[in-house]
């Protein structure tokens, strides 16, 4: 539903961009980088496919520039999705980013 600004209220937060770089090179091997300036934490990855519940890899704290693998052998890379969640420093916040190959 449509409303009229109030110039009372707080701005919304400004866009956040999503600071991962996904190299696609080996499908099956794709690699995560952190592209961004700060570090990420409690980063988990979770891998989902036909094959019922996801699986889940955690990361833990990936620095600036940090890079992980995923090993996705044995999925279905036409029907697996990757979701990565993690949080910002000093950000209650939980982030997600979901992609398919």
């Amino acid at each position: 539903m449509l409303r009229a600004i109030d110039p009372e209220d707080a701005p919304p937060p400004a866009p956040y961009h999503v600071p991962w770089h996904a190299d696609r090179r080996d499908p099956a091997h794709p690699l995560l980088s952190n592209d961004s300036a700060e570090p990420l934490q409690y980063v988990r990855a979770y891998i989902a496919d036909e094959t019922g519940a996801p699986d889940m890899e955690s990361w833990g704290h990936l620095s600036p520039g940090e890079t992980r693998e995923l090993c996705l052998c044995g999925c279905d890379l036409d029907d697996t999705t990757i979701t990565l969640a993690w949080f910002r420093p000093d950000d209650p916040r939980e982030y997600l980013w979901s992609f398919v190959l």
